[in-house]
């Protein structure tokens, strides 16, 4: 069978999705080989934290490091910051009350992880500019060559006035940070294990290649890590899983979460994603929360249009939170991205720049119930935020509505 076969077969597994392009599938069929090559000097098969790795981060072939499309109508999703300004200035809003503390001993900052097209950093800078209160630098840290042309090209046209504050990092600061560390869906797009509990044992779905397509394959060789962190799930959860449950657990974040509190001296960080508490992510009624984008169709199969598609797994937000208090930061603040926005004056800015004009009014208020609503991103999405040197500051994000105690 031809790659190209290949491909629509998938694609009518799918459903009604559009047809890549020959373009599109040569790349991906390069990114295929790619992993064959990787799952050769494994016995023909890889651990699906690598499997996804690969395709969405293998140097010029995965699919964040590719150039197509990704972001916004003629890509594959949308973000908040690309459905409504508004999202990004209610970010300000809660950005500059923390700048302010931080500007009080030092120059303050702001280092935004993945920053899609940069959208939301140019909004941001616009507001803080409006609020004068704008950091000194606006450091961005993106993986990807391809977004980070993208960015660079976004802010020299929007905001070409403050693009001399904008820098792109590889690493965090050396010597430390103070302000506010920012991301708003990438620890959505982090590489995850897979697993499923045989026997009283959570084993690791590995990926293998069977005539010519990749396949789910359960891992007999047990994980000590991975039973180490199930039993101690069980433990938290207050009863045992059902035998055959599967989810996944994103054994990166930790590692990366602690980086960033090492590295802040002094400031907040603050985390937008979409996801749940541990009680709720792993509940049995739950079967795991693997989701692929593709051209706006949104599917449960990582294994199908590899480099053409977005895969992601929800957050579990105790797992951050438990991190961070071990660091020895705060979690001052969690709570559904609808309440976060509206603490952070989102429906009055949108009055004040609907003005009289009922057609901005009414483009503003389509865009605000997709931000807000709890049917739309207003439940799903959540913010939490982590501070350090701050105990006197009561984050405005979180006045009202704050579910710390849910975490």
């Amino acid at each position: 069978m031809t790659y190209q076969k290949l491909i629509k077969n998938q694609l009518k597994q799918l459903g009604r999705v559009p047809e890549p392009g020959l373009d599109a599938i040569a790349h991906s069929e390069k990114l295929n080989q790619h992993l064959l090559d990787l799952a050769s000097k494994n016995n023909n098969s890889l651990t699906f934290s690598l499997f996804m790795e690969n395709c969405l981060y293998a140097p010029g072939l995965g699919y964040y490091s590719a150039g197509a499309e990704k972001i916004g109508e003629s890509g594959d999703f949308i973000t908040a910051p690309e459905i409504s300004p508004l999202f990004s200035e209610a970010l300000a809003a809660q950005i500059a009350q923390v700048l302010e503390e931080c500007k009080k001993q030092q120059p303050a900052n702001i280092l935004e992880f993945g920053a899609g097209r940069g959208v939301m950093a140019v909004d941001i800078l616009s507001r803080l500019q409006q609020m004068d209160c704008l950091p000194e630098t606006y450091y961005i840290l993106e993986v990807s060559a391809d977004l980070k042309q993208t960015q660079q090209n976004t802010i020299k046209q929007l905001l070409p006035q403050l693009s001399s504050r904008v820098k792109w990092i590889s690493t965090l600061p050396e010597h430390g940070f103070n302000g506010v560390m920012l991301a708003n869906e990438v620890v959505d797009a982090m590489p995850v294990t897979v697993f499923k509990k045989e026997q009283g044992q959570f084993k690791s779905k590995d990926i293998v290649l069977n005539e010519g397509q990749w396949q789910w394959q359960i891992n007999q060789k047990l994980d000590q890590k991975l039973q180490q962190w199930g039993e101690k799930l069980e433990q938290r959860l207050g009863y045992s899983l059902p035998e055959g449950y599967e989810s996944e657990v994103n054994q990166l974040q930790s590692p990366w979460l602690e980086a960033l509190s090492d590295n802040l001296q002094k400031g907040m960080i603050l985390l937008v994603d979409y996801g749940f508490p541990e009680k709720e992510y792993y509940h049995p009624q739950r079967p795991g929360t693997l989701m692929c984008h593709y051209r706006h169709f949104s599917h449960s199969d990582p294994l199908v249009l590899l480099g053409l598609q977005d895969i992601t797994a929800h957050v579990d937000f105790t797992a951050l939170a438990e991190t961070v208090f071990q660091q020895g930061l705060q979690v001052a603040g969690y709570t559904d991205q609808g309440t976060f926005l509206t603490n952070c004056g989102i429906l009055e800015r949108m009055e004040l720049l609907g003005g009289i004009d009922d057609e901005k009014i009414a483009r503003h208020s389509q865009q605000i119930k997709l931000l807000i609503l709890p049917t739309e991103m207003g439940e799903l999405f959540k913010v939490i935020a982590f501070t350090k040197n701050l105990d006197s500051v009561n984050l405005l994000g979180f006045i009202k509505g704050d579910r710390r105690s849910r975490l």
